[in-house]
């Protein structure tokens, strides 16, 4: 089953993203990795290397980022993790979040993730 990480400046939130997803999809393995080790705000690239080793399996990892150094720092996270398979979602983390681990868990291709992702960012809320 494809893996979710949600790449946060706020722990808080990350772990907010994680439950919401998984009220949706109660098996899809997905992690949080959102702020500093200290507690603080900001990114962490242990915490993301972690939460990707957490949940990796063959299928491979979509990490999903909130903003700015989020992206800058999980980008750092694929490139250290060279050969596994890792992709980045360009979408609304909350939206998306609840997208990926449902797809996830309906058993859905990495690819086909990230296709339905790209989708997340444009759609109405009103």
């Amino acid at each position: 089953m494809v893996g979710l990480v949600i790449v946060s400046h706020s722990a808080k939130l990350a772990e907010g993203v994680v439950d919401l997803a998984r009220m949706m999809a109660k098996t899809a393995p997905i992690a949080a990795a959102g702020g500093l080790e200290d507690g603080g705000f900001g990114t962490s690239f242990e915490k993301i290397s972690r939460a990707v080793d957490q949940v990796y399996s063959d299928e491979g990892v979509i990490l999903l980022m909130d903003m700015g150094s989020a992206v800058m720092t999980a980008e750092m996270v694929m490139e250290s993790m060279e050969g596994r398979r890792l992709a980045l979602a360009d979408c609304p983390v909350a939206e998306g979040a609840v997208t990926a681990a449902v797809g996830a868990e309906a058993g859905m291709a990495l690819e086909d993730i990230l296709d339905d992702l790209s989708q997340v960012g444009s759609q109405k809320k009103l």
